[in-house]
């Protein structure tokens, strides 16, 4: 890439974070820019929209333009660093490593979403107790599939090689480990992630401490 990417989002955003990630360990020189909380928030509504009609983060601009959807863009970078170790171009590896991205956001994100905006955000409006049980539940089931699948690998997500998997799920699996509920026993889970400390970027980007 020619010039300088900028990443638009809050810090505390799991999707931006994901991407923040990513750019640490391409070693992308990017901006930052996190001005988007409070009144800043409100007052570029329409400077967002014009660039992720969704109104969500992260947006990532680039000399080609604006890029939205957290997953989409950490292909993007992968793909425009040549690092096939994080995205293989072969067929079947590729698609393993897709595979794992997308249960992420659609099977694991949603659901936590009820019992984080309760037990974490403190969001008014997310206080029944039946949803907030139904979505401990069905958080450590999705949580002690990905420990088997880890079990099965015995290091990485889908096998010896840290990919784009690793990263989109290491967010997902931190916010269930710091988020306060019952949790599911699944040391493999917690054993991988503690393997993970170790990458560029985990520290700032995932935690401890950063649900």
């Amino acid at each position: 890439m020619s010039g300088k990417p900028t990443i638009i989002g809050r810090a505390t955003s799991i999707n931006v974070r994901k991407v923040l990630w990513t750019c640490a360990e391409i070693g992308l020189d990017h901006t930052f820019d996190g001005d988007w909380v409070g009144e800043a928030a409100v007052r570029r509504r329409d400077e967002l929209l014009a660039l992720n009609p969704n109104g969500q983060f992260p947006v990532l601009v680039d000399q080609a333009g604006p890029l939205w959807q957290s997953n989409a863009i950490c292909r993007y970078l992968a793909v425009m660093a040549g690092r096939d170790d994080l995205l293989p171009t072969a067929p079947r590896p590729r698609a393993l490593v897709e595979q794992w991205m997308d249960w992420q956001l659609g099977d694991l994100n949603p659901a936590w979403r009820y019992v984080f905006m309760a037990r974490v955000r403190r969001a008014p409006g997310y206080t029944n107790a039946d949803e907030i049980a139904a979505g401990v539940a069905a958080w450590n089931q999705a949580m002690g599939l990905l420990d088997r699948q880890l079990q099965r690998t015995g290091t990485h997500v889908t096998g010896p090689t840290f990919t784009l998997a690793d990263i989109v799920l290491a967010l997902s699996a931190n916010r269930w480990r710091l988020t306060p509920m019952e949790h599911a026993d699944c040391p493999a889970v917690d054993a991988w992630l503690d393997r993970l400390a170790a990458r560029p970027g985990f520290t700032v980007h995932v935690g401890p401490g950063v649900p």
